[in-house]
């Protein structure tokens, strides 16, 4: 995957690092105000950097669908993780930024998901900050208490680290299934 690593640059790392042979590859990104979510490496393409301004809102469209951005020549739907999820939309944070973090998401490779969606979206997030390796067997199930509605279809378990942190491990043919039809 070659476009992704150069977009997050030097910074990321590998934190609590398995056997690649065990495990899968996550990006680690913040939602705000502060949940920590995880999006599957293996379905990503690019980390980008999007002015604000240049996505182009669609009426008639579920809250979370901020709009369109001409992606390469293409197509791209933009879609507010954070409000998908149930947290503080985008346009009501606090946030002073001029500029959108957001993870192209595509199908995953080899899956052909009764309803998904073909086309690939961007996921508008805080922050971008690392890669991480997890081993899928630890993923954990969370108590029914834990969730919200709104996350528990997007959701394909917890990631406790030994540090003690939390991470939402998110299903990204879920997401992509939850895309209106054209």
């Amino acid at each position: 995957m070659s476009d992704l690593s150069p977009s997050l640059g030097s910074s990321a790392t590998v934190i609590d690092a398995a056997s690649p042979l065990s495990s899968e590859q996550f990006l680690r990104c913040h939602l705000f105000p502060d949940a920590l979510v995880a999006l599957p490496v293996a379905q990503l393409t690019e980390v980008l950097k999007i002015p604000v301004g240049q996505i182009t809102p669609i009426p008639h469209l579920p809250a979370w669908v901020m709009g369109v951005y001409n992606w390469r020549g293409e197509v791209l739907w933009m879609v507010d993780l954070g409000h998908l999820l149930g947290f503080t939309p985008w346009h009501q944070q606090a946030l002073s930024t001029s500029y959108y973090t957001a993870a192209v998401l595509r199908p995953a490779p080899n899956v052909a998901a009764e309803g998904s969606n073909s086309q690939m979206i961007g996921l508008v997030v805080t922050q971008v900050q690392d890669i991480e390796w997890f081993d899928p067997g630890q993923i954990q199930s969370p108590p029914p208490s834990a969730v919200t509605p709104e996350m528990a279809p997007f959701l394909r378990g917890y990631w406790l680290k030994t540090s003690g942190e939390i991470l939402a491990c998110l299903d990204g043919t879920a997401i992509l299934a939850a895309m209106p039809k054209a």
